[in-house]
């Protein structure tokens, strides 16, 4: 993001040099060919440029985000059948709306995580290796 000075210097430069792209880019070193068009039409506009840059509404708003918590916590804590049955938002963002209204949460490990299936088998590789090492009596070598 470039500053309200940068941006005034683009444009002005541009329209010195005749709105010729590419020597207002290389004598800058900044911006791009789109930012500095953007820059020039909105300059266009309104004879200045805004001073900081408009944020985007948020996609969904707090009451659809309220709706999807409490779906979520009435319906056995299942975010796969929120998403269904609400259509919105996606995995991702309805995880973090989850853990920004309940940070207890979090995850918890259901199963045999972290624990070996089979220890017995290690143990018995370990064995037949140590059997293939040793010589056998009487076999020649």
């Amino acid at each position: 993001m470039y500053s309200y000075e940068d941006r005034v210097r683009a444009v002005e430069l541009y329209i010195k040099l005749g709105k010729r792209v590419r020597p207002t880019i290389r004598q800058l070193g900044y911006p791009t060919k789109n930012s500095l068009k953007g820059w020039y039409s909105e300059y266009q506009q309104k004879l200045d440029l805004p001073a900081g840059y408009a944020g985007r509404r948020p996609k969904f708003s707090q009451e659809q985000k309220a709706v999807a918590i409490e779906h979520y916590l009435a319906h056995d804590r299942c975010i796969a059948a929120t998403m269904r049955a609400l259509g919105y938002p996606g995995r991702g963002t309805l995880t973090a709306w989850v853990r920004e209204a309940l940070p207890e949460a979090r995850r918890t490990v259901v199963g045999s995580v972290g624990r070996r299936r089979y220890p017995f088998a290690q143990a018995g590789a370990a064995h037949t290796v140590l059997l293939r090492q040793r010589p056998l009596a009487g076999r020649p070598r």
